[in-house]
Parts: C-alpha cells; sequence; structure tokens
C-alpha cells in the first residue's frame, strides 16, 4: 500500500506506529493538518493555552510513561514560546520530540510570515535539530527522532516541518501558481519559473529522501542504549558498600528514566539496605513511608558518611557541586551520561550505565545487608527531630491559613494515588519538607532548571496519563500566573485536577534573601488577588482559604468537587512565615 502523500497523515501515522498516544499543542496555519489527521487516527489532540505549556505538558508525559512526549506549535512564535520548555527538558533528560511549523520550502528565506532560522535556536538546546524538505523523508526522520530523544541519555529532538510538506499536492500546486503569478507570466520566463515550480514539487513529493546522518552531532553516533556498565565497577562498589558502617545512597531521576518496572527498582533499592535520600523523580519510589528512606538533614549525613552511592544524581549545585561530601569517603557513582559522572569531581569508581539497572546489579551483587543500628539510630533521631519542629510550628497560631498546618492537613487528606505537581518556590519548598510522595512516579517538579510554570502543563499531563487518581498542583502565588489559563483546557478536556495556590502576596522565595542582604523589597511583592475566581471563569471550581480554622472543609469541598470532574483552584492566603528564614536562591 503506497504511503499518504499527505504529509500531516504520514507524521499522524508515525506517532500511532510508536505509541504515543497523545499530541499536546496550540493551534496554527503551520501545523493544521498534522492535527487534524492525529484525531483522525485515535490519537488525543490536546490543546494548550500556550506553547511553552504544550511542551510541559509532553515533557511530563514522557516522565510518566517512560515514552517520548510529543507537541507540535506552529512557526515563529509558536517555536521561539516553547524554547524554555524544551530546554527544560533538556536538563530534566526528558525525551521530548516537538514539531515545529515552518514556511513553504519555496519562500524560507523570502520574508514570509513568521519565518526565522528556527534551526539555530534549537541546535544548542536539542539532541537533534533538523529540517525535513521532502514528504519522502517525514517517516523516517520522524522514526529516527523518536529513536533518539530516548537514545543514550534522554532528551528533546526538534524537527521542523515546512507547511508546503503538509497538505495535499494538488492544494500545494495551486498555492505556488497563485503566490508565484507563474500562470500569468508568459514567454521563456514564464515557461522557465512554471518547470522549476514543478521539478520542485516532483522533489517534494516523490523523492524517496532520507534524514541526513551529516545533519546528526558526533556525539549521537554512540549507541541507543546505554546500559554498558562494567561488572568489575559494579563489584567494585558492592564490596566497598558491604564494610561500610555509615552507607548512603542518593537517588535521582535518572534511574526512573523509561522505567518499566519501579516495583523492580524498589526491590533492589530495599535489598540494599542502606539509607536512601530520592530526589526528583525518584521521590516516591518506596511509598509514602518506608524504614530506609530519610528526607531530612541530608547535607549532614553525607558529611559523615564513609560510602556514597550517587545513582542518576549528578554533582551539581544540590550535593555541593560534589563537595558536599566528608573527606575520606568513598564515592560510587553510575550515570547514563559521560560528562555528568565526572562533573565537578571525580567519583572512586565511576559507571557509565542506566542508573537503575546498576542499582540491581548492585543488590544482586551485595550480598545481605548489615544492620547498622547505630548509624541508623542517628538518622532516626535527626529526622524525628526536624518532624516535631515542622509539627510545633504548624501549631502556631494567628492571622490568615498557617502554611505549614495547611501542608499537614493536606498530606494527611490526600488519597493514597495521589500524584503531586509543583510548581513554585518558597510554599513549595515548605511542602517538600512535609509532602510524602504516595508512589513511584507520583512525584512532578520541574528538575534542576528549577523552571517556573510547569504546572498547567505538567498537571494536564499527570490527569491524562493516571486517569481517575487524584492529582494535586501546587502553585505558589507568582508561578500560578504563567499557567492559570490552562483551567480553560482542564475544563474543555473533561480533566480535574486541584490547584492550590500558596498566596502570601509576594516572590517570596526571592524576597527572603533580597530583602535581608539589600534591604529592599522592590520588584517581590504581589496583590493578593482572587485567582480562584480566575479559574472559575474559565470552568473550573474557586474555592477561598483565610482561616485555619476552615482548612477540613476547604480540602474536602476541593475533593468532592474533582471527583465530580470539576478542575478545582484553592487560593489559600497564607500569613507570613520563618519555616524558610535564610533561603537562598542562587
Amino acid at each position: 500500500m503506497a504511503e499518504a502523500r499527505n504529509g500531516g497523515a504520514v507524521i499522524a501515522a508515525a506517532l500511532q506506529r510508536a505509541g504515543v498516544g497523545h499530541l499536546f499543542t496550540l493551534c496554527g496555519g503551520h501545523i493544521s493538518p498534522i492535527l487534524v489527521e492525529s484525531k483522525r487516527l485515535g490519537l488525543r489532540v490536546v490543546d494548550m493555552r500556550d506553547e511553552a505549556n504544550a511542551v510541559f505538558a509532553a515533557d511530563a508525559m514522557a516522565r510518566l510513561t517512560g515514552r517520548p512526549g510529543v507537541a507540535a506549535v506552529t512557526a515563529g512564535p509558536g517555536v521561539t514560546n516553547a524554547v524554555t520548555a524544551l530546554e527544560n527538558a533538556r536538563l530534566a533528560q526528558s525525551p521530548v520530540v516537538l514539531l515545529g511549523g515552518a514556511t513553504a520550502t519555496l519562500l524560507r528565506g523570502r520574508g514570509a510570515l513568521q519565518d526565522i532560522d528556527q534551526l539555530a535556536l534549537m541546535r544548542p538546546i536539542a539532541k537533534w535539530a533538523t529540517r525535513v524538505t521532502t514528504v519522502g523523508g517525514l517517516r523516517p526522520t520522524l522514526e529516527r527522532a523518536l529513536a533518539l530523544a530516548q537514545g543514550g541519555v534522554p532528551g528533546p529532538v526538534f524537527v521542523e516541518v515546512p507547511v508546503d510538506l503538509l497538505y495535499d499536492e494538488p492544494l500545494v500546486r495551486d498555492l505556488y501558481r497563485r503566490e508565484s503569478g507563474a500562470d500569468r507570466v508568459g514567454g521563456v520566463a514564464g515557461t522557465a519559473m512554471r518547470l522549476y515550480l514543478e521539478a520542485h514539487l516532483a522533489r517534494q513529493f516523490r523523492a524517496p529522501a532520507l534524514p541526513s546522518l551529516e545533519d546528526l552531532p558526533a556525539r549521537l553516533a554512540e549507541r541507543l542504549d546505554l546500559r554498558r556498565g562494567t561488572s568489575g565497577g559494579v563489584g567494585r562498589i558492592a564490596a566497598r558498600l558491604a564494610r561500610a558502617e555509615r552507607p548512603v545512597l542518593i537517588l535521582g531521576s535518572q534511574a526512573l528514566a523509561g522505567c518499566e518496572d519501579p516495583a523492580r527498582l524498589a526491590a533492589a533499592v530495599r535489598a540494599l539496605g542502606v539509607p536512601v535520600y530520592l530526589g526528583g523523580m525518584a521521590r516516591g519510589l518506596l511509598g509514602r513511608r518506608d524504614a530506609l528512606q530519610f528526607r531530612h538533614a541530608r547535607g549532614r549525613a553525607l558529611k559523615e558518611a564513609d560510602v556514597v552511592v550517587v545513582a542518576g544524581f549528578p554533582f551539581d549545585f544540590r550535593l555541593g557541586y560534589g563537595r558536599g561530601f566528608g573527606r575520606g569517603a568513598f564515592i560510587g557513582a553510575a550515570n547514563l551520561s559521560a560528562a555528568e559522572l565526572r562533573k565537578n569531581r571525580s567519583p572512586d569508581v565511576a559507571v557509565e550505565m542506566h542508573p537503575g539497572e546498576f542499582l540491581v546489579a548492585l543488590a544482586a551483587k551485595a550480598g545481605k545487608p548489615q544492620a547498622r543500628e547505630a548509624w541508623f539510630g542517628a538518622l532516626r533521631e535527626r529526622e524525628a527531630a526536624r518532624d516535631r519542629e515542622i509539627a510545633a510550628g504548624a501549631e502556631a497560631a494567628g492571622e490568615l491559613v498557617n502554611p505549614l498546618r495547611f501542608l499537614l492537613r493536606l498530606e494527611e487528606k490526600m488519597a493514597d494515588d495521589a500524584a503531586l505537581v509543583v510548581d513554585g518556590g518558597d510554599f513549595v519548598a515548605t511542602a517538600a519538607y512535609t509532602l510524602r510522595p504516595r508512589a513511584p512516579l507520583a512525584w512532578l517538579d520541574p528538575g534542576v532548571f528549577g523552571t517556573l510554570g510547569v504546572g498547567g502543563g505538567f498537571a494536564t499531563a499527570a490527569a491524562l496519563a493516571r486517569p481517575g487518581r487524584e492529582v494535586w498542583l501546587l502553585y505558589g502565588d507568582g508561578s500560578c500566573a504563567y499557567s492559570l489559563a490552562e483551567f480553560d483546557t482542564f475544563a474543555r478536556h473533561g480533566l480535574a485536577p486541584i490547584a492550590v495556590i500558596g498566596n502570601d502576596g509576594s516572590w517570596q522565595q526571592i524576597a527572603r534573601e533580597q530583602v535581608d542582604m539589600l534591604g529592599d523589597d522592590v520588584g517581590t511583592v504581589l496583590a493578593r488577588c482572587d485567582y480562584h475566581r480566575v479559574a472559575e471563569g474559565y470552568g473550573g471550581v474557586g474555592l477561598l482559604l483565610t482561616e485555619d480554622g476552615r482548612i477540613d472543609e476547604v480540602l474536602d469541598r476541593a475533593r468532592e468537587a474533582a471527583r465530580a470532574g470539576r478542575p478545582v483552584c484553592i487560593n489559600v492566603h497564607l500569613r507570613r512565615s520563618e519555616f524558610r528564614k535564610g533561603s537562598i536562591s542562587m
């Protein structure tokens, strides 16, 4: 059977064959055939209110399903609006394929509407940024893009698709003739113009073009499946771990990348019997409460540890740029990226392989774990002391809502299968100390880029990927303005996340340092806006909470509305808190 000549149908079929179930987008004339044909083939086309949010949604869908997330945006401003979200996916090592519309091949560089050099923007960000120039090149290019997004160190890929590849050939031929005026030009010049147009059309629609291998960066010539850690490296780490008196395991998002069986990974971590700190998408791997999992005083534990195993977590600012360990500690690390393995410091043993597979192999070699009662006892006492401080802070009375009291009540009210999306500064950082993810792949934060604005897109994907489960979206009042309009998307697509806006009338994360260091709050003050009414205007349920005594009532009303299929926005007017006094966000 001959492949469809309509490029939109070719792209839709390629996505369907790859098992892509959702296409996130904001409509535009340059990409309309992709949307129409995707819908015709049964893909769910989810139209967002901002291109960045469409890419954020694709990013979250990739993290939650292990398959590439796909977004399509129109040319020019559509592509430039997506840049921040794509860079967020790159730093989070999330497999995203972005389809960017573009002006017609014949008009590129001639001043057409929304025509810019999109590849120049995307090449520094994407693992691969390429332009398709023939209909025959669409299928192999999409197949390669989907494979590259997932292969090796996962990351985003950008494919530019000119508009004249997407429509039927007769329509494009008519467009070319009308735009060029070839039919009105006589003589030799007219004949030459018409011949050129026919030759160009023949190449576009009939040439069996393949993607150029020369367009691939050299680093992508390496294998797509990077699971080649040597047994020697794993064995050396296992031997040191067996002799350790004060070991610590640090687990990052990369360990869950493409993980088809989180339970297998969790079993390996438990078999190691080592105190573990979970970060990023690894949060929730061991459930809500596990005797091996610790959340507080990580820095002190790393300073005291004699063996630290870092799996899928780079030596970046979160680990003191590799200097956050005690002198003489043995450091073993596993990472998909050779560069990240040795960035800022070289571990004693570096294993270049998938961190999840590394942990399974490590557990198989490590043998029965030691009891290490004194070490566990010291860590548990610190954990309990910090939890007591938080509980005491939650009891403080005053005007408006105590953020610690609210978050502790939310922790008790959330369903056992709830998913958490976090998008904010001070309020979200406070939540990280108080809320416990319930299960693997049930915590979505921006990642190392620290991007504000992920909330609407992430919550859309979470609600689609986890139908029937509670989805809680925690916003700061600063971050909510980036994507509050996605309540319209929630309502139109029958999604019912519950957004909680921690409203303290401030960019508090910045104000904490700026006011203390510089003595001025300029640029950090916000009004306590009626965000719940904005959500109502977009079709959601809006709830206002201004006193501690109504916390349970409002949370119960929100959950009831969400179960009825309505998206909910709780506008929580917070009192000022000293809980995170002294925090710095640089």
